[in-house]
């Protein structure tokens, strides 16, 4: 009788033993099932907590200036007269100061913008893109009360010498265009405030715009360059359809920047309630300035709570911004989708 062989067991390769039915992977282990719940609590409670926080500024704002409203109502918004002597107070001439200031900062500030963004994506040398983008981003990292300062001992004189000065000389005597450079030469007044903060800005609009042109895809721009169109017809008719969304959004992040400015505009606007000139030369007023500035000496009444139901408007007016550049962003999106 032939010899049997005893039998001999070898172990299977790892990838054997752990081997499911129907070669699926084996389930992972959880090692806390109740993690996934805490940390959907969290998230929720962090989503309510702005919002909450978010109504309590709404409300306190509401009741702090709830007695200025039940005297003024809504004329409080088309009064200029501020005189906390007789307690008359009207927010006309601190919103139109707002306004004034915060357009003439847009339009200086999304050409410029425009143009750097198009410079760094398109047209700068490599050794120069990365210096020139950090130097740009850390004009963002400059104090405000910095631009103020500067604003009033350099930029001032500056303007009035060698800007205001030869204006009022050549168009002082023409009718009605000669108001809007009248004035003391002193250099402050809205369109002091809004250079300044059109310097401000700056870098928060060409900081966006420059991400977003990067992220138009390269095939793009070099079909468009490979038929023969131009830097400017490539950015105008590739670039900027493709990014349109993006530009948009940055500039509403540099108008709620400039809407919300305070330090820099209180330095060089002149802090004064008036609405009796044109002049963009001449002494203003906005709302930011006029709460840092009355603020701290207002005394419990009505003076306070007509600081309050400013803060109020300010508010209502960033709402307002921030509503529409979302409603605009949405009508693109559809706008893309319908082409698409």
């Amino acid at each position: 009788m032939a010899a049997t062989l005893p039998a001999t067991s070898y172990p299977s390769p790892p990838s054997m033993a752990r081997a499911t039915p129907r070669g699926r992977p084996p389930a992972r282990r959880r090692v806390a099932p109740w993690a996934d719940t805490v940390f959907a609590l969290l998230t929720h409670g962090a989503a309510w907590l702005t919002l909450a926080l978010m109504a309590g500024i709404i409300a306190s704002l509401v009741m702090g200036a709830m007695p200025a409203i039940q005297k003024f109502g809504l004329g409080f918004l088309l009064s200029a007269e501020w005189d906390p002597v007789q307690e008359k107070f009207g927010g006309l001439a601190m919103i139109v100061g707002t306004l004034a200031t915060s357009f003439i900062a847009l339009l200086i500030a999304v050409p410029v913008s425009f143009g750097i963004a198009l410079f760094l994506t398109e047209m700068a040398p490599g050794w120069l893109k990365r210096p020139l983008g950090i130097a740009i981003e850390l004009l963002a990292a400059v104090p405000s009360i910095v631009y103020g300062m500067w604003g009033l001992l350099v930029f001032g004189p500056l303007l009035a010498r060698f800007v205001q000065a030869p204006l009022q000389a050549a168009f002082g005597q023409v009718p009605g265009l000669g108001a809007l450079f009248s004035g003391p030469p002193v250099g402050i007044g809205i369109l002091s405030a809004g250079i300044i903060l059109a310097i401000m800005v700056i870098p928060f609009i060409a900081a966006v715009m420059r991400d977003v042109f990067e992220m138009t895809p390269a095939m793009l721009k070099e079909s468009a360059y490979g038929l023969g169109a131009t830097t400017w017809e490539v950015v105008w008719k590739v670039v900027l359809p493709y990014t349109k969304t993006g530009v948009v959004g940055g500039i509403m992040l540099g108008l709620g920047r400039a809407l919300g400015e305070t330090m820099a505009v209180t330095f060089v606007i002149g802090n004064f309630n008036q609405l009796n000139s044109l002049s963009l030369f001449e002494a203003a007023n906005s709302i930011t300035s006029a709460l840092a500035n009355e603020f701290a000496e207002a005394g419990t009444g009505l003076h306070q709570a007509s600081l309050i139901y400013l803060g109020l408007v300010l508010f209502f007016i960033t709402f307002c911004v921030l509503a529409l550049s979302k409603l605009l962003l949405a009508r693109l999106r559809r706008a893309e989708g319908a082409r698409s």
